[in-house]
């Protein structure tokens, strides 16, 4: 698929800079340079301009970073500015919380220590107004901390491990065990039948709302036969010739997002209710006008998904 790295959180050539992680000394001294900006992560949500919705980073000597989870993460070079995240949920806000960590979480909270246009919110809800670069930051940051933040301690012994080689690993003292950060591969499916796409829905969505079909892939198993499986478990609808589209990096908490195009082989659905709520054929013109806001009842992914973005190329005819 010609546009496939044009979907949010494709990438935008970050320089990891990865040779670095394990030379501490140099890791300092960047972090020391009054170019360096760190992102504060506060319980998953990242920090926006409240005006410009642009990602607001600060200096590694803020004070709000006295709330620190643990030390600072390397992310690589930004046009040659040292890039760092730092989680700081230990700071508790005095309202605002209900909703945290929801599928749906509009709540914003406000650091006493950082300007008052800046406002924690919930990534997936404002990942379409990051520019590439802003997209690939966020998602990084809070991929690698969330990871942290799950696996404090050792998967061997038990014991708390240690975060080394600047964020990008973590080791136990006891055991000498060295972990990494994980990434769960998801095959997502355009699934079509002629002039139709299959459209599913997860219980707890906001109401109206249909995406593609979604699974985790197994131990032992292809792409492909991830999409046939996953199709036929939560819809009964059998799948020919699978093709890969593109992929997205989805840190909800850490996945990445396979996707794929496949040819159904039947239209008759059964669905598996433990596994999604519905599911249904939705015309190539239903569909249009439903992206374009005259069909109420249908609500599309959300923009920034590779689900909306392999449906808007499908529409346009854009997948080859």
């Amino acid at each position: 698929m010609k546009l496939a790295e044009t979907v949010t959180f494709g990438g935008a050539a970050l320089d990891r800079a990865a040779h670095l992680r394990g030379r501490s000394g140099e890791i300092d001294a960047l972090l020391r340079r009054p170019d360096a900006e760190v992102l504060p992560v506060w319980r998953g949500k990242i920090l926006l301009h409240t005006e410009t919705k642009k990602l607001q980073s600060v200096a590694s000597d803020h004070p709000c970073f006295e709330n620190a989870i643990d030390p600072f993460v390397f992310l690589g070079f930004d046009e040659n500015r040292p890039r760092f995240a730092c989680d700081i949920s230990a700071w508790e806000p005095v309202t605002d919380t209900e909703t945290v960590g929801a599928f749906h979480d509009p709540s914003e909270q406000r650091h006493p220590d950082l300007h008052e246009t800046s406002v924690f919110v919930e990534l997936r809800a404002n990942m379409a107004a990051l520019d590439p670069r802003e997209a690939e930051l966020a998602a990084t940051s809070k991929a690698v901390l969330e990871w942290h933040r799950a696996h404090p301690r050792c998967s061997k012994c038990g014991e708390k491990s240690e975060m080394t080689m600047s964020g990008w690993q973590r080791n136990c003292p006891v055991c000498s065990a060295s972990h990494f950060p994980r990434t769960d591969p998801v095959v997502i499916m355009l699934i079509t039948h002629g002039n139709s796409v299959l459209l599913g829905r997860s219980p707890g969505w906001p109401d109206g709302m249909y995406s593609l079909l979604a699974g985790f892939m197994e131990p032992g198993e292809t792409i492909e036969a991830a999409v046939r499986r996953e199709v036929l478990e939560e819809a009964g609808v059998a799948v020919g010739d699978v093709t890969y589209l593109a992929s997205q990096p989805w840190p909800f908490p850490a996945s990445l997002m396979i996707g794929c195009h496949g040819f159904a082989l039947n239209v008759q659905l059964t669905i598996d209710h433990s596994e999604i709520e519905d599911a249904f054929w939705v015309s190539r013109e239903d569909l249009m006008s439903s992206l374009s806001g005259n069909n109420p009842d249908l609500k599309p992914a959300r923009k920034g998904s590779i689900a909306r973005f392999l449906i808007e190329n499908w529409l346009a005819d854009r997948l080859d």
